[in-house]
């Protein structure tokens, strides 16, 4: 009887965290998230190496799509690391075509100031000033980029983010020019994929992406234009990783 009871229970509980998750995200899907710049936005992503857009960002540049930014690409390398710069420059023309972002809004930046490399430290106020250059030229309102934590860690991915992090605590950003930084999580949460939303609706985040199952496939497919990279784990990473399908972001 206790058993019986204690089912129920249960039964009970995982039943009200599933609506109550359910009413939260179809709370948030009519909604402009606050702070972000409206209809026509300009807005930048900023990643370090094809395959970042699809592989981290999805929800976030399907998001935005929702929400009719215009969205453009600074890539700061074609991801030599293996000698496959050339290959990976087309596949992220391609991702990107999935993606929605036209060739004429990308810019893959190719030299030797900023190689592919976990074991290299780019030039803090170098990246700062190319990005700062990029930024004016196309009358740039929304940045979009890492975190402190690169999601992976990746000392390229973290590179951008204290790029942009200078610009915006020395105040060369232009005036009306925000900053998003997609959330790092720990390793556990990063491969429980839409199980992590409970997680993500009770921390405190200014932006929050979800795809529908049809964006998902959207997402899947720009990643499979990388067939370059398409190892075993990133075939599994593509199956598990929250970031195909939740991006949850912070202000600067």
């Amino acid at each position: 009887m206790e058993a019986v009871a204690f089912l129920c229970l249960a039964a009970a509980v995982l039943g009200w965290g599933f609506l109550w998750v359910w009413d939260s995200w179809e709370r948030m899907k009519g909604q402009k998230p606050a702070g972000l710049p409206g209809d026509g936005s300009r807005t930048l992503l900023v990643i370090a190496h094809p395959d970042d857009e699809a592989m981290f960002f999805a929800p976030t540049v399907l998001g935005l799509a929702r929400l009719r930014h215009r969205l453009s690409l600074l890539c700061f390398s074609a991801g030599n690391y293996y000698n496959q710069g050339e290959i990976r420059k087309k596949e992220l023309l391609q991702s990107c075509d999935v993606l929605g972002i036209p060739p004429s809004s990308i810019m893959i930046i190719d030299n030797r100031d900023f190689p592919d490399d976990p074991g290299v430290q780019w030039d803090t106020e170098h990246v700062a000033s190319t990005l700062l250059q990029h930024i004016e030229v196309n009358s740039i309102n929304l940045v979009v980029t890492f975190d402190a934590g690169g999601v992976s860690g990746h000392s390229n991915h973290v590179a951008l983010y204290a790029a942009v992090r200078t610009l915006h605590s020395e105040g060369k950003l232009p005036k009306g020019c925000s900053v998003l930084t997609l959330q790092s999580v720990n390793v556990l949460r990063k491969y429980i994929s839409l199980l992590d939303l409970p997680f993500t609706l009770l921390q405190t985040r200014d932006v929050l992406f979800m795809l529908t199952s049809k964006e998902v496939a959207q997402a899947k497919k720009a990643m499979s234009c990388h067939r370059s990279q398409l190892l075993w784990f990133r075939r599994l990473y593509v199956l598990f990783s929250r970031y195909m399908r939740i991006n949850s972001l912070h202000f600067l």
